[in-house]
């Protein structure tokens, strides 16, 4: 079984890729400091890079967790996922709420893609 490990530290590897799947560890904000609207921006741009330096795509996007600190948050976090995921490629989602590892931390996401 060959499996790919991309970007690893002691702790995690950023992406792992088996049997023609991508698994995405949790992405967070480029700037945790900005609003929600600005924090799922700039972590669905880093899913996309992320997706795409191992050989993916976000409309192989297989399923997706969101974590969010505050559900009164959510559907400012949806207007922006749903202006970015293409038509007709939703994938299998959830969104629970959830404490953050810091505190300005609003929103996580975790990605499986297909390769």
């Amino acid at each position: 079984m060959d499996i790919q490990r991309f970007e690893t530290k002691a702790r995690m590897s950023r992406a792992v890729v088996h049997n023609n799947t991508v698994y995405l560890c949790g992405q967070v904000a480029k700037d945790a400091s900005t609003d929600i609207t600005e924090q799922t921006v700039t972590t669905l741009e880093k899913i996309e890079e992320l997706l795409e330096s191992v050989g993916s795509h976000k409309d192989k996007i297989l399923s997706a967790t969101v974590y969010i600190k505050d559900m009164a948050l959510f559907a400012d976090m949806n207007a922006v996922w749903d202006s970015w995921v293409t038509p007709g490629m939703a994938p299998a989602r959830a969104c629970v709420q959830a404490a953050m590892a810091r505190e300005a931390i609003l929103v996580e996401i975790s990605i499986v893609a297909a390769v």
